[in-house]
């Protein structure tokens, strides 16, 4: 079996560039499950993926709001899933995992029942200075083929 894919980023525009380069590679459907200790960079991520879908508007974490809706190449969904009171609500998560955009869910542990099989699963770990250790899992050919890319100068 493949071991999940790890790249790292020296900094902040590094980790947003990271987003970007993915949101090009990504498909309408793509569930992206976003965790990270606070301050790792879960929302830098996410504004990487929404520039490189073609989003025009500031985006921020939606905290309070729990689901903000972009327009750009696809529609992007962003979700921060942290204050969720229970993941018994439905918010129409169906619409949302299983729809024409690309959804991002920051702290996705919290609703990890309701993530659909096909989620890519992204881990962002404070490493030393200002790195963050990305990892892609599972390690699935997907997951392969988007890090393959991703990896690519």
């Amino acid at each position: 079996m493949q071991e999940a894919c790890r790249i790292v980023t020296k900094n902040e525009e590094e980790t947003r560039l990271l987003g970007i380069r993915l949101a090009e590679l990504l498909e309408p459907g793509d569930v992206l499950a976003l965790e990270g200790d606070l301050g790792a960079g879960k929302t830098t991520f996410a504004q990487g993926i929404a520039r490189g879908l073609g989003v025009e508007e500031a985006v921020d974490s939606p905290t309070f709001t729990i689901i903000k809706e972009y327009h750009g190449r696809l529609p992007f969904y962003h979700m921060d899933v942290y204050r969720l009171e229970s993941s018994d609500e439905d918010l129409g998560w169906d619409e949302f995992f299983f729809g024409d955009g690309v959804t991002l869910v920051e702290w996705a542990g919290r609703i990890e029942e309701l993530l659909p099989d096909h989620a890519v699963r992204i881990t962002i770990t404070v490493g030393e200075a200002d790195e963050r250790l990305i990892t892609f899992a599972p390690a699935v050919e997907r997951v392969h083929r988007l890090c393959r890319e991703l990896r690519r100068e």
